[in-house]
């Protein structure tokens, strides 16, 4: 093993001869990775491809240990460092250039206790990974909707999907987790263990750290939901819209319905004449009693005259892969995302426009639609403090060729910016692309002081700043 230079915190150049690279080897469960090696190229690929960066070491962790080591070994030596859980992340901040990556990817353990309702989860599971064994004993932990996210970033950041409105988001259905803070040290987080740090955990992304193992509250629900889309022209695109919003006004918390705006796949239940025109598609799911969803969805399903109606009950984990081929590895993406608390008139025909100016035929716009048990939680209580928005707008640029990166980028800003003056100003971090560190603290909004005094105590140095990053607030020091 020879030297390596590698890129520290202030984007310089260190040198770590080959004594100290072969230690550190010697330390661990897991590999070290360096250009060349078979492995490297896989571990630093990630789900969206326009991140193309080279670490100049990869630490491929096989247990808390291992993290530790990772973190000791970039603290002392002041690299930069990146985190990668399932790699999904739209800013690719799982990957640095020059510096060193920590990579949990292998690290995929979830195990169930039924009677206690409880699941525990290493940070390279991902949702498919959790629901599989969850939904083995009827159980849930509310997440997202791709099965390839990681359930690390998802709850660090917040975690909302088809059971949030019953459940919560992901990061409130958190009990505890056990991270490795900027010193190096292993330390668990909860209502009673460190608590400032349990608070900063839920919604404060990767800024404190890294969490070698989460534990989360299990609900009831499945194995069947009623699920599926009703699929209607984009013409009807307004009316559809206007009585979507009014048929959710009184809508169960057992019920979330999801708009998804965009030109159709060629999806196997839709007429052929329909694939590659533009469509509005309500993706809905009740997760509770199938005859009761029946009653709670008709409203929703009885709007206009849809193309297609596929609503009926499936596995929750086939409806949780629903969207997966959609979402699939390889493609260029960008995102631009808004909160709103209602979906006003204005606001409609700013994402009919968008629609109607579509760059790409894999470029969407989806309305996520939440609130219920996620919105009776009070904006302090965690870090995450957009809990009076009812929507969540998503503009999902994405394309394949490089020479599209200008239009589809201007495309997802300009619909961004028509749509600002009608959002409540925050901003959910996992739905924020690289290009928008100023939006950070607005992101936070009354939260975001407090986030820096903690980044202060446990990161003071900011090692951990390949985030949306929280800076540590000056002239305080750790405790």
């Amino acid at each position: 093993m020879n030297d390596l230079a590698l890129t520290t915190l202030d984007l310089g150049k260190t040198t770590i001869d080959a004594d100290a690279l072969a230690a550190l080897a010697g330390r661990l469960r897991g590999a070290v990775l360096r250009k060349g090696d078979d492995a490297y190229d896989q571990a630093r690929t990630v789900w969206n491809a326009m991140i193309d960066r080279r670490p100049g070491l990869i630490i491929r962790c096989a247990g808390a240990a291992d993290i530790r080591e990772a973190v000791r070994f970039a603290r002392d030596n002041r690299l930069l460092v990146a985190v990668r859980g399932g790699g999904h992340n739209i800013a690719g901040s799982a990957v640095c250039d020059g510096g060193l990556m920590i990579d949990l990817s292998q690290m995929k353990s979830v195990r169930v206790d039924a009677a206690g309702k409880r699941a525990w989860a290493e940070p390279g599971a991902t949702l498919a990974d959790v629901d599989k064994e969850t939904q083995a004993f009827g159980l849930v932990v509310p997440t997202g909707i791709n099965s390839t996210t990681g359930i690390a970033g998802l709850t660090l950041g917040g975690g909302f999907g088809w059971t949030t409105r019953k459940y919560g988001l992901t990061l409130d259905n958190l009990l505890a987790a056990d991270v490795v803070t900027a010193d190096g040290e292993i330390v668990r987080a909860s209502a009673t263990e460190n608590p400032d740090l349990f608070w900063a955990l839920r919604g404060g992304g990767g800024n404190f750290g890294v969490v070698t193992g989460f534990e989360f509250k299990l609900h009831k629900m499945g194995p069947q939901v009623l699920s599926g889309l009703v699929v209607h022209p984009f013409a009807d695109a307004g009316p559809v819209l206007q009585h979507y919003r009014e048929a959710l006004e009184q809508a169960p918390d057992e019920l979330t319905c999801w708009v998804v705006m965009r030109k159709a796949p060629p999806l196997p239940f839709l007429p052929a004449e329909w694939h590659g025109k533009s469509v509005v598609v309500l993706a809905m799911c009740y997760c509770g009693d199938l005859a009761a969803g029946e009653k709670a969805a008709a409203r929703l399903r009885g709007i206009g005259k849809p193309i297609v109606d596929v609503v009926s009950p499936h596995p929750f984990t086939g409806w949780q892969q629903a969207f997966d081929p959609l979402l699939a590895p390889g493609a260029r993406n960008y995102w631009k995302s808004h909160d709103f608390a209602s979906l006003s008139d204005p606001t409609i025909e700013v994402l009919l426009g968008a629609i109607r100016d579509l760059p790409g035929p894999e470029c969407e716009i989806f309305i996520g639609h939440v609130g219920g048990a996620a919105g009776r939680v009070a904006a302090h209580a965690t870090a995450f403090p957009q809990r009076s928005s009812h929507y969540v707008m998503n503009v999902h640029a994405r394309w394949r060729e490089a020479d599209m990166d200008r239009p589809c980028i201007d495309w997802a800003r300009s619909v961004h910016g028509a749509a600002r003056p009608h959002a409540v100003g925050t901003a959910y971090i996992n739905f924020m692309p690289g290009d928008e560190a100023e939006r950070v603290e607005a992101a936070y909004a009354g939260n975001y002081r407090r986030l820096a005094e903690l980044k202060a105590r446990y990161d003071p140095m900011n090692l951990f700043r390949m985030n949306q990053n929280v800076r540590p607030m000056e002239g305080k020091k750790a405790a």
